[in-house]
């Protein structure tokens, strides 16, 4: 959506936790970066890091009062599809 690339312009423009002088100065710069990059898919910022996590399985429980909560595990199997087993709490 328009929103989406406006705020990764304005992620990538700004010098994130430095002292600015106006308003505008950060504005030219979106406008700026959308110039350079017109056309073309948006890098991720430079100082961008992070992790790529890649689970396994996802457990889900819903709290039953007498304890005997439902509890699911999700697991990917072949076909992007999810294998689905309930598990004693």
């Amino acid at each position: 959506t328009i929103l989406a690339v406006h705020q990764q312009l304005s992620a990538l423009a700004s010098p994130q936790s430095r002292v600015v002088d106006t308003r505008q100065h950060l504005e030219l710069r979106v406008a700026e970066t959308a110039a350079a990059h017109e056309g073309s898919e948006l890098p991720a910022p430079a100082t961008w890091g992070g992790f790529r996590l890649v689970p396994e399985a996802f457990e889900f429980w819903q709290h039953r009062a007498d304890r005997l909560h439902d509890r699911f595990r999700y697991t990917p199997s072949s076909a992007g599809r999810w294998q689905i087993e309930r598990l004693a709490p």
